[in-house]
């Protein structure tokens, strides 16, 4: 069996359950990764899925799915933002469905020699896409105040400022290079809280998230599904931390003309756009007992979707 037909995404029947896939309609993954979510779609109908990842062994390991579903899978490599051109330039049609899968994928988890893991030392890289700066670079040139403002605003780390002080106090004696290094430094100035969570995991996902600008793409995904995605077409994102989750709230509520008013006695908000999406659930949905209970990275995960209406894409400037 490979990677691919092993692999269990999170939420994944209640992402297929949503997005409803049909006989002839096309859909696009956005994060392939192990391709879950692309093989459920593909078996749900008989339909056609573009699947894109911004990792370039994601898109090696997914040949063996483009053999499989002769035909029916093509796959892009490329980020978020670059969806609408990739595309294009591949001559899909318009979508009937777009899923997102945020975050790190369990590959790059698994794999020491990408730099994500505090739990197994490797280079300490982080990139998704294996180009850029890495989060060593991050890590040894950041002044002391920027290392405490990303860790703070990036990984909700209340520690950030004793972290990015022993980081600096640390690298005059040696550079970071390794994972462990770093998580060791972490873990002597930040307390190990109380449900048994790593004390460097904040700060890790902080780097990472700043390495691959992960929000930025989020905010130019969402706005690329917009314009990609045919009237009825639904758009679906699974998150896995705050950050994003408020991020992907807000895209919606606005697009959907349910902004909240800054209080309850404020006229109601009045937008120059027509709502380009329309809410499918009020509040995000969540896994089942079962799956929190068999995955712990599903305890934190929360499913969005919306539903593409007749109005024109907002214009670019005005994407959350």
């Amino acid at each position: 069996m490979t990677g691919q037909e092993l692999h269990i995404p999170v939420m994944r029947d209640e992402v297929i359950s949503v997005l409803s896939p049909a006989d002839g309609e096309t859909y696009l993954d956005g994060t392939f990764g192990l391709g879950g979510y692309t093989r459920a779609i593909l078996d749900a109908a008989n339909c056609a899925v573009w699947a894109c990842d911004r990792d370039p062994d994601a898109i090696a390991r997914g040949q063996s799915l483009v053999r499989e579903y002769d035909g029916r899978l093509t796959l892009l490599q490329g980020r978020f933002g670059d969806l609408p051109r990739l595309l294009e330039q591949a001559g899909a049609p318009a979508l009937d469905g777009v899923v997102f899968d945020l975050g790190v994928s369990s590959p790059q988890l698994d794999d020491a020699a990408r730099g994500f893991s505090f739990r197994s030392d490797g280079p300490l890289d982080m990139r998704m896409a294996q180009d850029g700066p890495t989060a060593a670079d991050i890590v040894n040139t950041f002044e002391e105040q920027e290392l405490a403002d990303l860790i703070r605003q990036l990984g909700e780390e209340r520690f950030a400022r004793r972290v990015a002080r022993a980081i600096v106090a640390a690298r005059k004696t040696e550079p970071f290079t390794r994972t462990l290094q770093l998580a060791e430094i972490v873990r002597g100035v930040v307390p190990r809280s109380k449900d048994g969570i790593d004390s460097a995991t904040r700060t890790f996902m902080a780097l990472r998230i700043h390495v691959n600008d992960e929000l930025g793409e989020l905010d130019r995904g969402m706005a690329a599904a917009e314009q990609l995605l045919r009237p009825g077409g639904r758009l679906i994102v699974v998150s896995f931390h705050s950050l994003e989750d408020r991020r992907i709230k807000n895209f919606l509520r606005e697009r959907s003309g349910d902004a909240p008013r800054a209080s309850r006695h404020a006229p109601e908000p009045v937008s120059a756009h027509a709502p380009s999406f329309a809410l499918l659930h009020r509040r995000g949905l969540t896994p089942g007992d079962a799956e929190k209970r068999s995955n712990s990275r599903a305890r934190s995960a929360r499913l969005r979707a919306a539903e593409r209406t007749a109005a024109p894409a907002w214009p670019l400037e005005d994407a959350a």
